[in-house]
């Protein structure tokens, strides 16, 4: 069963409802258009409990890292976007950190919130990244994220994510070739070039999760999952 969300894209509805590595939580997203532009007028209204969580994730994209932010995150997570797949709570926390290193700014242009249902929220986001000196360039991104929730804290006062995806068009991601290969890879090493102090603090979450990682033969439909 799968349920549609305003923008066209469907995704599965019978996510785990019990504990389970956080790979297990992810949504296979698919939309006949990429017109991920938010308006947020339209914006679905969020109880105070998650609009909390959305205000935390939208300062984690706006270059705003701290340590209570990154804990919206289960230890096992998984965030997956087109440049990272980063499956535990440690490798997360390096990638956000990171983020000031490689860009000048980040800027929210907005957001709206398509769906809110028990254990998932998706919104449309644009992002607009200014790279650092020499390059000054920026670009805007328009993104469907899909927050799949912990379950176990899913209606409390502090909600985690088990798995973040960010997907930038109207196919999902295969976790197959050499790009996955690279965005996992930086993934996995980032944290070896880190020495901060807030990216320690996770460092517990080393061996969490780590979950195989499910693979597609394309990011079309759901029934060519291998």
């Amino acid at each position: 069963m799968s349920s549609s969300t305003s923008n066209g894209t469907s995704a599965p509805a019978d996510l785990p409802k019990g504990d389970a590595p956080g790979a297990a939580y992810e949504v296979r997203n698919v939309s006949s258009s990429e017109d991920w532009k938010p308006n947020p007028t339209n914006s679905i209204p969020l109880p105070p409990n998650r609009q909390r969580l959305i205000d935390d994730i939208i300062k984690l994209y706006s270059m705003e890292p701290t340590v209570e932010r990154v804990k919206r995150y289960t230890a096992d997570c998984v965030y997956d976007d087109q440049f990272v797949y980063a499956n535990n709570r440690y490798k997360m926390a390096g990638q956000w950190f990171a983020l000031p290193k490689l860009f000048k700014a980040s800027k929210n242009e907005g957001y709206e919130v398509v769906k809110n249902d028990p254990e998932l929220i998706q919104f449309k986001n644009e992002q607009t990244w200014t790279f650092l000196p020499p390059f000054t360039k920026s670009v805007t991104i328009n993104a469907l994220v899909s927050l799949s929730l912990d379950p176990a804290t899913k209606d409390s006062d502090f909600i985690q994510v088990k798995y973040h995806k960010d997907q930038a068009n109207e196919k999902d991601y295969s976790h197959k070739g050499i790009g996955f290969w690279f965005k996992k890879w930086q993934s996995d090493h980032v944290m070896d070039w880190m020495s901060m102090p807030e990216v320690k603090q996770f460092e517990a979450d080393r061996n969490a999760g780590n979950e195989d990682v499910k693979t597609y033969q394309d990011g079309k439909a759901f029934e060519k999952e291998e």
